[in-house]
């Protein structure tokens, strides 16, 4: 799929911007403590970005990171409905609406857009950065609590991204069924930790219970094949550090790596992956490592070998979260590899 580079760029620009007379102790000092509001365990039922200034530091720290995973996680469902588009899409509890800004990474063409959020200095501070984006110039920002009283208009595509960690276990539920309710496709991010994955496992039992079937990451609807306490499913998406980023982490290199958990499920036909790449590859001499999971409800790994040819320097290609095989009427193994 042709993924166009322009918003990504757009984005960034548009954020170095907000900066502009902000100083920096301030900017790294609102970051810093909003960090450590979002990591709080206890859910919140107020909005925890107060102002402008607070808008302004965390969107240009949060938002580049926000915006590549669910970027990512949109690839890998526009991989498994080929063809189609959202004709609608509505973002909710999106704030400064990173997860707008994926979509029209991912799909070209303009489309009724709607961002709910309750915060509504993160509404304003949204809808001034989409206007260097002209796909996202005519998005209706609305402010909305975020839970059970939620109500979505009829869509093609709800995202809801980096949310449900800030609610309590019943609005997370009414949340997911809203969108259930309202939407063809849904697609959920949530941080790639034990937690997030436990909350998009939760509502990816309910979306499939609603009728849903999962087009992304995995390649079946049945039950996850990781044993609970175990392990976790997420995967990682690279992101350019920005000055700030370096400045509050105090790190010199000019990208990190966002982990995140995430489903995409849809009523729409579906195509999912045969397998899909659950770590990072393995390289070896003469050979690649690739645990998979697999749509036999499965969890494997695969060596792939110099003696597969094409296959394998595409293992060697491959990168955590892709599909595999990378093209139709290949297989892991031919009779030359090994698999454990």
């Amino acid at each position: 799929m042709n993924v166009p580079a322009a918003p990504a760029e757009t984005l960034r620009s548009a954020l170095a911007a907000l900066l502009d007379g902000l100083p920096a102790r301030q900017a790294s000092g609102a970051v810093e403590r909003l960090i450590a509001n979002y990591r709080g365990a206890t859910p919140t039922d107020a909005p925890i970005l107060r102002d402008r200034a607070d808008v302004a530091a965390y969107a240009a720290y949060r938002m580049p990171a926000t915006f590549e995973a669910v970027r990512a996680a949109l690839e890998a469902f526009a991989d498994a409905v080929p063809g189609w588009a959202p004709g609608s899409h509505v973002d909710v509890g999106g704030g400064t609406g990173a997860a707008t800004w994926a979509v029209s990474a991912t799909w070209d063409g303009v489309r009724p857009v709607t961002v709910l959020d309750w915060a509504e200095p993160a509404l304003a501070l949204g809808r001034e950065i989409a206007a260097a984006n002209p796909a996202l110039r005519d998005v209706r920002w609305q402010r909305s609590r975020i839970g059970a009283a939620l109500t979505i208009e009829s869509t093609d595509l709800v995202t809801v991204s980096y949310v449900l960690g800030e609610l309590t276990e019943a609005d997370r539920a009414s949340v997911v069924d809203a969108a259930a309710a309202a939407a063809g496709s849904v697609v959920i991010i949530e941080p790639g930790t034990p937690d997030g994955y436990g909350r998009v496992l939760a509502a990816r039992d309910r979306l499939i219970e609603a009728g849903f079937g999962v087009a992304a990451p995995c390649p079946h609807s049945a039950a996850c094949p990781i044993v609970p306490g175990t392990d976790w499913c997420h995967f990682s998406a690279r992101v350019s550090r920005s000055s700030l980023h370096r400045q509050v982490k105090g790190g010199s290199l000019p990208y990190e790596d966002e982990k995140f958990s995430y489903v995409a499920a849809t009523r729409l036909p579906v195509t999912p992956a045969p397998a899909r790449v659950v770590r990072r590859p393995q390289i070896r001499k003469g050979q690649v490592l690739l645990d998979l999971c697999e749509a036999d409800e499965q969890l494997r790994r695969t060596t792939v070998t110099k003696r597969h040819g094409a296959l394998y320097r595409a293992a060697r290609d491959a990168d955590w979260g892709d599909a595999w095989p990378p093209y139709a009427g290949d297989t892991e193994d031919d009779g030359d590899g090994a698999t454990d």
